[in-house]
């Protein structure tokens, strides 16, 4: 006869709760349909989980008996929205759903592009100036 050893309970049972959360529809959302255009949700699924165990002997116990088992599982999830299908027609479009920057890094990256574009504007602006003041008049004689 084979011994089912406890941490496989542990393992199966963790891995069917992970599985009634996870399907294909948690990615791909329901459609929702609106004045002849579709949306259907896309989200990212980032998932994790662990379990162990020991097994122990205790003082008393006699060389017949198995041995004691400890052990504990635990999972956890996170979902987050990507993006949109949008379907209108024969057309369709991918809608990114950009997340707020997280860190000062990331803000300040994503605020480069601007200040870059105000700076080549003041530049071009001075540069226009000086050449403005450089030029002479063709009616004005000294």
């Amino acid at each position: 006869m084979e011994h089912n050893h406890p941490i496989n309970d542990l393992l199966g049972t963790t891995m069917e709760k992970i599985r009634t959360m996870v399907d294909a529809n948690t990615i791909i959302g329901q459609p929702i349909q609106a004045e002849g255009v579709t949306l259907i949700p896309v989200s990212k699924l980032s998932f994790g989980f662990a379990s162990g165990g020991s097994d122990f002997t205790t003082k008393n116990q006699k060389p017949t008996q198995a041995n004691t088992f400890g052990g504990g599982s635990g999972a956890g999830a996170k979902l987050e929205p990507v993006a949109f299908l949008i379907v209108k027609g024969e057309s369709v479009r991918l809608l990114p759903v950009a997340p707020p920057p997280g860190t000062t890094v990331d803000r300040v990256i994503e605020m480069v592009p601007d200040v870059m574009d105000k700076v080549t504007s003041f530049i071009e602006k001075q540069q226009e100036k000086k050449a403005a003041s450089h030029r002479v008049d063709p009616d004005v004689v000294e």
